[in-house]
C-alpha cells in the first residue's frame, strides 16, 4: 500500500466527471487499499486517534479519474465502484467540510435516507440503503465523482 496525494479544490480534476470501472482487478484492488491507508493517515493527522469522523474519499482526490469512492464512518469501510443513487428521501441539514477543501465549512441541504446501487472490488452488484450521516458522505462523496465540491451548494460557507 502507498500513501497518496489529496487534489485541492483548485485542481481540473476535481471538476470533471469520472469515468466508468470496467476493470476489476489487481491495479483497482492496489488503489482501493491506497485510498483507504491515505484516508486513515489523514485523519489521523488532522483529528488525531481519539476524534473520529465520518468522512470519504473519491478516487479523482487521489488524481484517478475514476468512478470510485470509500467510506469509513463508525467502524465501518465501504467501497462504491459505479455508484448510482436510485431513491432518496427526507432532507437534512448539517455542516459539511472536505479533505479537498480545507478549512472551509458550510451548511449543505441533503437527503436524509438514500439507497445507492455499486460495484464492490470483485466486480459484484450491492444495493444499500443509508440514513443520516452515512447518507450525507455517499451524497457528498457522489458530488465530487460529478466535479461538483460541497462548497458549489452550500451556504453560509465559512474559512477556518
Amino acid at each position: 500500500m502507498a500513501l497518496r496525494n489529496i487534489f485541492l479544490q483548485h485542481e481540473p480534476i476535481l471538476r470533471k466527471i469520472c469515468k466508468e470501472v470496467t476493470y476489476f482487478g489487481e491495479h483497482l484492488w492496489q488503489l482501493l487499499d491506497d485510498m483507504h491507508e491515505t484516508l486513515d493517515f489523514r485523519m489521523l493527522e488532522l483529528f488525531g486517534a481519539a476524534n473520529r469522523v465520518g468522512v470519504g474519499l473519491t478516487a479523482n482526490q487521489v488524481g484517478i479519474l475514476q468512478n470510485i469512492f470509500i467510506l469509513h464512518n463508525n467502524g465501518k469501510r465501504l467501497e462504491f465502484i459505479n455508484p448510482k443513487m436510485i431513491r432518496s428521501e427526507g432532507e437534512v441539514i448539517d455542516i459539511e467540510g472536505c479533505i479537498s477543501c480545507p478549512n472551509e465549512y458550510g451548511k449543505v441541504k441533503r437527503p436524509q435516507t438514500i439507497e445507492v446501487v455499486a460495484f464492490d472490488r470483485q466486480g459484484n452488484p450491492f444495493s444499500l440503503a443509508l440514513q443520516d450521516l452515512d447518507a450525507v458522505i455517499v451524497c457528498h462523496e457522489m458530488d465530487l465523482l460529478v466535479g461538483k465540491l460541497f462548497k458549489d451548494i452550500a451556504f453560509d460557507l465559512q474559512t477556518i
